[in-house]
C-alpha cells in the first residue's frame, strides 16, 4: 500500500478491501449491466477497464464476455474504444464519442439507446434500462474516487456526471482511488434527489450556490474491492479555432452586444453554456475578449478556454458536471488550483442540466448541429438521418429551456471530392433533434439569423439570407420559391415542403459525392 493511498483513504475500513484490479475479472460475468463514473471522458475508472479489456484480448475472448455499458456521458475511447472493437459491449447508454464505438453502433453490432441527459440518470434509478431482468438494480458500478472521506463518502474526480444514481443502482461497487491524479476534495456539490412524487426543488438560485455534499454517500456493504489506479485523464488536444469559427464568435458577440444596448439582457449577460469543439472555443475565447463584466456560466463541460477565460477577468464563476481539459490544461489548472478552484463548483448532470434551472436563471444556451434546416429545425446526432454520430447529449436540455437557444455551425462543411462541401443548411433535416419551435438563433461563419417571433416562411427567408454558404444560396432560395408557391396553391402554405425534392440535396450527396445539384 502506497503512502499516498493511505493518505486518501480516511476511512481504515476501505482499506481492508484493498485488491489488485486483476483480483475483480471473476465478478464479471457475461450480460451484466455495468455502470461507470465519468462524464466526456474524464472521472472515470480506469484500471480495472483496461484489466478486463487485455483479460479478453489475451484469452480470446472477444464477442463471448459482454456488457451492458452506461455511463453518464461518453468514457475514454481508450477505454470504450477498445471495449467495442473487442465487441464487449451489447448495449450503450446514453452518450459515446469516438469512431470505434460509434462504428460498432452503425454496423449493427451494439445496440445504443440516446436520451436526454437530465434524464437519463432519473430514469436509471426507475428501473427502465433494466425492465427484462429480475430486479431493477445494476450488477456492478465501477467508480473513479480521488478520496474516500472519513465517513466513507467517495470524492469524484474531474467529474460527477451521473455517479450518484449509478451508485445509488448498484449491486457491487468496485471503487478505484486515482493516486496519480491530485486530491479534488471541496470542488463537488452532490445533491440525490428523491423520487417523485417527493423530490423537492432544487434550490439553486445562482450559478455558485451549494446545496449538496462535498462527496458522494455510498454503501459499505456493497463495495466488493477498492483499488489503487494510477492513470492519468486520458484527454488529447482541444480542438484549436480557426477563421471560420472566429467568424461566428464574432457574429454571437455583436448579437449580445446589441442585446444589452437594447435592454433585453444585461450588462453581465446571463449565465452562458457552450458546447465542445472549436467553435465553442471560439466562443468562449470572443467573450473573453469583450467588454462584458462579471460574467457566469452554467454548463456541462469546462474545457481549456475557460481557464482563459477565467483569466481575462470577464469571467467570475462556473458550474459544470465536467472538466475536460487537455493533458496541458489539466498540469496548468492543478498548478493554478488554488485560484481556478474557488471559481467552480462540479454538480451532477440531474443538476447541471435541470430544464427548472436553466429557464428560471435565463441561461444563454450555445451548441453545434450536424445540420439546420431552412425552419430552424437541427440535426445533433444522426448523419444523412442514419448514422449515429455521438448521441444527444445535454444540448436539448439546454436549447429547450434556455432564454436564448443559439444554433452556430459552418455554412458548409469540405469533404474529399467538393471543396465547399456539404451545405449545413438544407430544405428539411433529415432527423430532428431540437425543434423549430425550440431555437431563436442560427449563426454561421456567414452571418446571424434573429428568428425570435417570426413565422416559418419568414423564418427561412432570413435563414437562407443570413446563414447560407454562397454556392448554396441559389439552390436553397429557387427550393423555397417553389415550395412556397406548390402549397400556397393546394392550401398548405405555413411551412412549405416539396416532399420528393426535400431530401434531394442529401440523395445527391450519397449518389454523386456532392450536395450541389444540378438543378430542382
Amino acid at each position: 500500500m502506497s503512502a499516498i493511498l493511505k493518505s486518501r483513504i480516511r476511512n481504515p475500513k476501505f482499506l481492508e478491501k484493498l485488491v489488485k484490479a486483476e483480483d475483480l475479472i471473476p465478478l464479471f460475468k457475461s450480460g451484466d449491466h455495468i455502470g461507470m463514473s465519468g462524464f466526456t471522458g474524464v472521472g472515470g475508472p480506469k484500471a480495472v477497464p483496461v484489466a478486463l479489456q487485455n483479460y479478453v484480448e489475451q484469452n480470446n475472448l472477444q464477442g463471448k464476455l459482454r456488457f451492458n455499458l452506461y455511463v453518464g456521458a461518453s468514457a475514454p475511447d481508450a477505454i470504450e474504444g477498445k471495449w467495442a472493437e473487442l465487441d464487449m459491449i451489447l448495449r450503450r447508454s446514453p452518450h459515446q464519442v469516438g469512431k470505434r464505438i460509434s462504428s460498432a453502433i452503425n454496423d449493427g453490432r451494439m445496440l445504443f439507446f440516446d436520451k436526454h441527459l437530465s434524464m437519463w440518470p432519473q430514469d436509471l434509478t426507475y428501473g427502465y434500462y433494466t425492465l427484462k431482468e429480475d430486479k431493477p438494480t445494476l450488477d456492478t458500478v465501477l467508480v473513479e474516487a480521488s478520496a474516500i472521506t472519513e465517513d466513507g463518502g467517495i470524492v469524484p474526480g474531474a467529474s460527477v456526471g451521473a455517479t450518484p444514481e449509478l451508485i445509488q443502482m448498484a449491486d457491487k461497487i468496485i471503487i478505484e482511488v486515482n493516486t496519480k491524479l491530485p486530491n479534488f476534495e471541496g470542488l463537488h456539490d452532490i445533491n440525490v434527489p428523491e423520487a417523485p412524487p417527493h423530490r423537492k426543488p432544487f434550490m439553486v438560485e445562482a450559478v455558485s450556490d451549494k446545496i449538496g455534499l462535498p462527496y458522494i454517500p455510498v454503501d459499505f456493504d456493497k463495495v466488493v474491492g477498492v483499488v489503487e489506479s494510477e492513470y492519468m485523464e486520458m484527454t488529447g488536444p482541444n480542438s484549436p479555432e480557426d477563421d471560420m469559427s472566429k467568424a461566428i464568435a464574432n457574429h454571437l458577440v455583436e448579437f449580445l452586444e446589441h442585446e444589452v444596448k437594447m435592454g433585453r439582457i444585461p450588462e453581465s449577460l446571463h449565465p452562458l453554456q457552450s458546447g465542445i469543439g472549436n467553435i465553442a472555443n471560439a466562443v468562449v475565447g470572443g467573450l473573453s475578449d469583450a467588454n462584458f463584466k462579471n460574467l457566469t456560466v452554467w454548463t456541462e463541460v469546462l474545457q481549456d478556454s475557460f481557464l482563459d477565460f477565467f483569466d481575462s477577468g470577464n469571467l467570475d464563476f462556473a458550474t459544470a458536471t465536467s472538466i475536460r481539459l487537455s493533458p496541458d490544461g489539466f498540469d496548468r489548472f492543478f498548478k493554478n488550483w488554488d485560484t481556478y478552484s474557488k471559481k467552480l463548483v462540479l454538480r451532477s448532470q440531474q443538476i447541471s442540466n435541470s430544464p427548472e434551472i436553466i429557464r428560471r436563471l435565463g441561461v444563454i444556451a450555445m451548441n453545434t448541429p450536424v445540420e439546420v434546416d431552412i425552419y430552424a429545425h437541427a440535426n445533433s446526432t444522426n448523419v444523412m438521418g442514419s448514422r449515429m454520430l455521438h448521441g444527444l447529449g445535454g444540448s436539448a436540455d439546454f436549447l429547450r429551456n434556455a432564454k436564448l437557444s443559439v444554433m452556430h455551425t459552418p455554412s458548409a462543411r469540405p469533404t474529399k471530392v467538393d471543396p465547399v462541401g456539404l451545405s449545413c443548411v438544407v430544405p428539411f433535416a433529415t432527423h430532428i433533434d431540437q425543434t423549430e419551435h425550440d431555437l431563436d438563433v442560427i449563426v454561421t461563419e456567414q452571418g446571424l439569423a434573429d428568428l425570435r417571433g417570426l413565422a416559418p416562411r419568414e423564418r427561412a427567408r432570413v435563414i437562407i439570407d443570413k446563414c447560407t454558404h454562397p454556392v448554396y444560396k441559389p439552390i436553397l432560395t429557387e427550393y423555397l420559391d417553389r415550395a412556397e408557391s406548390e402549397a400556397l396553391r393546394k392550401g398548405s402554405g405555413h411551412e412549405p415542403h416539396i416532399l420528393k425534392d426535400a431530401f434531394k440535396l442529401h440523395i445527391n450527396f450519397q449518389e454523386k459525392g456532392t450536395m450541389r445539384i444540378d438543378s430542382w
